[in-house]
């Protein structure tokens, strides 16, 4: 018999926390916000963090593209469904969210939908899970909701992340948005985000 891992205990109160912090977390790119996680579960490797991401954005509305660490298992699928009714797709470029779990072998920005003109509110929304924040070398930041500049980092970090950044600013107002989780905090990167290079 199929059994699945239950979800938040009082899921009203739980799942709008949760959209109240991913919210800030992109009115202020770059800072980190605490997620009330701890109570779930999930099946592995899917993150405490990344499942209440998932169940307070998605509905059967939300096409949800899962990289290969997460779609080897079965029971992420099976838990994703049953919870939040979101239909699971395996053309990245259709996805509104892509969950990543290894964030170092994350697929290029364009793999996914960047939008278009017209639409830019069409692009994907990338999860990705990270063991933390604050612990490499970090990257100055710039843009909507950072008075003057804000230091940002993250572990485990594509090593051409950097590059990525910049090019997606430059299709701007198109471009994927980055919401990166931890088991219990999370941080944003919205498409607008500069970033300041080293001299």
């Amino acid at each position: 018999m199929l059994v699945i891992a239950p979800a938040f205990a009082d899921p009203v109160s739980a799942n709008q926390a949760t959209f109240r912090a991913v919210m800030d977390a992109f009115a202020r790119p770059g800072s980190v916000r605490a997620l009330t996680a701890a109570e779930l579960a999930p099946p592995p490797p899917l993150s405490r963090g990344a499942a209440a991401v998932a169940l307070a954005l998605l509905d059967y509305e939300t096409p949800v593209w899962l990289d290969t660490r997460l779609a080897a298992e079965r029971s992420i699928a099976d838990w994703l469904r049953f919870h939040t009714g979101a239909p699971l797709i395996v053309e990245p470029g259709r996805a509104a969210f892509a969950f990543i779990d290894d964030a170092a072998r994350m697929p290029p920005f364009e793999a996914f939908s960047l939008g278009s003109e017209e639409y830019p509110d069409r692009s994907t929304t990338l999860v990705i899970r990270v063991d933390g924040f604050g612990t490499t070398a970090p990257l100055t930041l710039t843009g909507p909701g950072i008075a003057g500049r804000r230091e940002f980092s993250f572990a485990p970090a594509p090593a051409d992340f950097p590059a990525r950044l910049i090019a997606n600013r430059a299709l701007f107002p198109r471009g994927v948005d980055l919401l990166f989780v931890a088991d219990e905090a999370a941080a944003a990167l919205p498409r607008s985000t500069r970033l300041i290079e080293r001299a």
